[in-house]
């Protein structure tokens, strides 16, 4: 590999499993899915106000047509995956365990694009232009936040950003969607990177890469010079693309306690995110599908799937070639993140990055014990928190003193819980504070 323009970062803290499972999807090429008759369309996709519809049992619709536009500065549009006529407005299960609303496209199984914005020539375009287009196409982080993109690139005028992160670590064990994404489309991604620093105002655009990508570093480096964008090697190391930790890892900058990234100067954005930027900007297309990985020990063919939002996991799971008979756990996301599902009914949203598919063999019950004082999660979490105090006080209700150990700075990456050799539920507990203390303030 070469070293030009090269560098190596990493962040203090931290896990890393003996065994991340990347090897079993890492090679599949990015295929696309077919078309589906009904895709099942969650309405609200993003964190904050949900869009709000505008489209009626029995209309038609057409590929990319908006179906929901925003509701609010915090919020993105929804577009229809496909032409066909909206069936239905329901519930269907959501990822979280609750039912979401949704929009029942119906397809007419021709697929057939809508009319679509005019391409813009992204070197000649204004920065407030970009930042509307990138809106009305409804993206999202598609890290796993999906916070909405065009928020990210809006900062108060009081915070001077100087530099563009673009998340290319994947440091989830067994996801492989943005690695691939990065080796086959290269270009796209940088280009997406390049339209929003251009909105940002800044020269410095870094994409953070782990180093267990090595070929996706290459192929960036063979094409980042031109968009004078950086590439930063990264110590494999979990959760290595966490905005705060990456960051540090980049740039040296370190976000306050309690801050955002721009309190540091900084904007970060994932690789997905920036290739969905590219589509809308070059292509006029509108967020409508997403790269996501279809793995684990009980799936028959671990593979990389592009796939309409509204596609149910039931279906997308068959791609990869069905399970065996020894299914015992399905998670959306990440295995150290994702959430278990208990329906398989859930759809593919803009922010579903994994499918996992786990036998009994990978699946452990722990029996919780009390804390025996060892300072694993000391060590390993990359937030500078001590897990095991507040632990303690979370067990005996002591919120107040949780929020005055900062508490709330916990990301929830569960380092603590995985290093713990008295397997205390951790996370569960750090999320239940932040519900308690999220309550208290209202």
């Amino acid at each position: 590999m070469s070293d030009k323009n090269y560098t190596t970062g990493t962040f203090s803290g931290g896990i890393h499993p003996d065994y991340d499972g990347k090897d079993l999807s890492c090679n599949s090429v990015i295929r696309i899915a077919p078309l589906y008759e009904k895709y099942e369309v969650a309405l609200q996709q993003n964190i904050g106000k949900a869009p709000k519809l505008i489209v009626a049992v029995g209309d038609e619709v057409k590929k990319g047509q908006k179906i929901a536009e925003a509701d609010g500065f915090v919020s993105v549009p929804l577009h229809s995956p496909t032409s066909g006529v909206v069936e239905a407005i329901t519930q269907i299960p959501g990822p979280m365990g609750v039912p979401v609303n949704a929009v029942v496209i119906k397809s007419d199984m021709k697929d057939e694009w809508g009319e679509l914005p005019e391409v813009l020539d992204w070197r000649e375009t204004d920065a407030a232009t970009l930042k509307a287009r990138i809106a009305d196409a409804g993206i999202v982080g598609m890290g796993g936040a999906a916070f909405p993109s065009a928020v990210k690139l809006s900062p108060p005028p009081e915070k001077k950003i100087t530099a563009l992160v673009i998340n290319g670590a994947e440091c989830e064990p067994y996801l492989t969607a943005d690695h691939r994404l990065m080796l086959e489309a290269p270009e796209r991604v940088l280009t997406g990177a390049a339209i929003m620093g251009k909105i940002l105002g800044v020269e410095n655009i870094y994409i953070g890469v782990e180093l267990n990508k090595r070929d996706a570093i290459d192929m960036l480096l063979a094409h980042a010079e031109k968009y004078n964008i950086k590439i930063v090697g990264l110590k494999v190391q979990y959760p290595q693309g966490a905005e705060k930790q990456l960051i540090y890892a980049v740039t040296d900058r370190k976000v306050p306690a309690g801050g955002l990234p721009m309190d540091a100067g900084v904007v970060v954005q994932n690789t997905a995110t920036c290739a969905a930027v590219a589509d809308a900007v070059i292509e006029g297309k509108p967020l409508i599908d997403r790269v996501t990985t279809i793995t684990g020990e009980a799936v028959k063919n671990p593979s990389n799937w592009r796939l309409k939002i509204g596609t149910p996991i039931r279906e997308a799971i068959k791609l990869a070639g069905g399970t065996t008979d020894d299914v015992r756990k399905v998670i959306l996301g990440g295995p150290m993140m994702g959430f278990a599902q208990k329906s398989l009914d859930v759809t593919i949203q803009k922010n579903s990055s994994g499918i996992l598919i786990f036998p009994e063999k990978k699946i452990t019950q722990y029996q919780s014990s009390a804390c025996i004082r060892c300072g694993r999660c000391l060590q390993g979490c990359p937030m500078k928190l001590n897990p095991a105090l507040l632990g303690r006080l979370i067990e005996n209700e002591k919120f107040d003193l949780a929020l005055k150990n900062n508490v709330m700075d916990c990301m929830e990456c569960g380092s603590c819980a995985f290093i713990c050799p008295a397997h205390r539920p951790l996370v569960q507990h750090m999320r239940r504070a932040k519900a308690e203390i999220r309550n208290m303030k209202k």
